[in-house]
């Protein structure tokens, strides 16, 4: 039976305490717009761009802090060793298919060469998961004009999720993935910061939702055995907290840390980074290290619940050699929480999932 693509919150399920920002998602940090183009020809084709776009960095603006953190390096990041060494962003970060990420960043150069006409020197960042399980990725689709696209309609508005943009082909955990946003709210050193982060899901492991496991061998009767050729996952966090570079790789390991919470396994082929930064300029005191727990925990509730949402609001997906990937029954999940006592009995009954 076909179901609505619905976020986690709409069917009762919440990750934590903190509350969210106002869209519960990455754009809630001010200034951090999200922008997609999806390319699906619905048989062989199922792939796509997102970018995430500090509006901050232009003219009067190079720079903002940042680190990245590899969980498993197995994965093609461009421009992450510069990231690492200097502690700073420079570009808009785009997320992609693995052999779609060259061109990808021709791309992006060509955006920022535009942007500072006397530049000699660049550094574009792009991030991939490889979605070839149900898209020919030996045919590149992804050009210049995708990526372009991708940046300059980027908004603050609620980020598409699901099977859209760099998230159109993946699959994770045995089930249909792609796109997932969250945020959290927190109150550090007597200010409030948002912390807002989005996942491209395209990983291996036994779904766990709420600490109760989703076997997909369970849960869809017609689960197709043939494991992905490619599982990773690429996880974007922003905040506007007065934190420096070092901190903000402290928070990319917990984005990664964070992937444990839904079964990742970890494996061998699974290549898995993280991508923190703030939106403040380089803060002259950053925040006492001591102080920035609340920080630690947000990214973690806000990963857990943006992998969860790039499931919840994936559809079903027939691909390249007609192979299918099917949904997250959602149904079936609830059924289970409520029986596991992790959801009242009434859990869904808003959003028309009824059982």
């Amino acid at each position: 039976m076909d179901q609505k693509p619905h976020r986690t919150r709409d069917l009762g399920i919440t990750v934590g305490t903190f509350p969210t920002g106002p869209l519960n998602a990455i754009t809630d940090v001010a200034d951090v717009l999200v922008g997609h183009v999806t390319i699906d020809d619905g048989a062989d084709l199922h792939t796509g761009v997102t970018a995430v776009v500090p509006r901050q960095l232009g003219a009067g603006c190079r720079a903002l802090p940042a680190a990245v953190y590899v969980g498993n390096g197995y994965g093609k990041l461009v421009g992450s060793t510069q990231v690492d060494e200097l502690g700073v962003l420079e570009s808009p970060i785009v997320l992609t298919a693995t052999l779609s990420v060259f061109r990808a960043a021709d791309a992006l150069l060509t955006y920022l060469m535009g942007r500072e006409p006397s530049g000699v020197s660049f550094n574009p960042l792009v991030g991939e998961t490889n979605d070839g399980h149900l898209s020919d990725i030996r045919r590149r689709p992804v050009t210049e004009e995708h990526v372009l696209e991708a940046v300059e309609r980027a908004s603050a508005g609620l980020p598409a999720e699901g099977c859209v943009g760099a998230g159109t082909g993946t699959t994770a955990l045995g089930f249909k993935a792609g796109i997932g946003t969250s945020s959290r709210r927190v109150s550090v050193h007597g200010s409030g910061h948002t912390v807002g982060t989005l996942v491209q899901s395209n990983f291996s492991g036994l779904l766990t939702v709420l600490g109760v496991p989703m076997p997909a061998a369970e849960l869809v009767s017609q689960c197709d055995r043939e494991e992905p050729s490619g599982n990773s996952c690429m996880i974007i966090v922003a905040t506007d907290a007065p934190v420096d570079a070092r901190q903000l790789g402290r928070l990319a390991r917990r984005a990664v840390f964070a992937m444990s919470r839904v079964g990742a396994a970890y494996t061998h082929g699974s290549g898995d980074y993280a991508i923190a930064f703030t939106t403040t300029p380089p803060p002259s005191q950053p925040l006492p290290d001591r102080m920035i727990d609340p920080l630690f925990a947000a990214v973690l509730d806000s990963v857990e619940e943006s992998l969860l949402n790039s499931l919840f609001m994936a559809v079903t997906t027939t691909g390249v050699c007609g192979r299918v990937q099917h949904a997250l029954p959602h149904q079936q999940v609830l059924q289970r929480l409520v029986t596991a006592g992790r959801l009242p009995t009434d859990a869904g009954k808003g959003s028309g999932e009824l059982f």
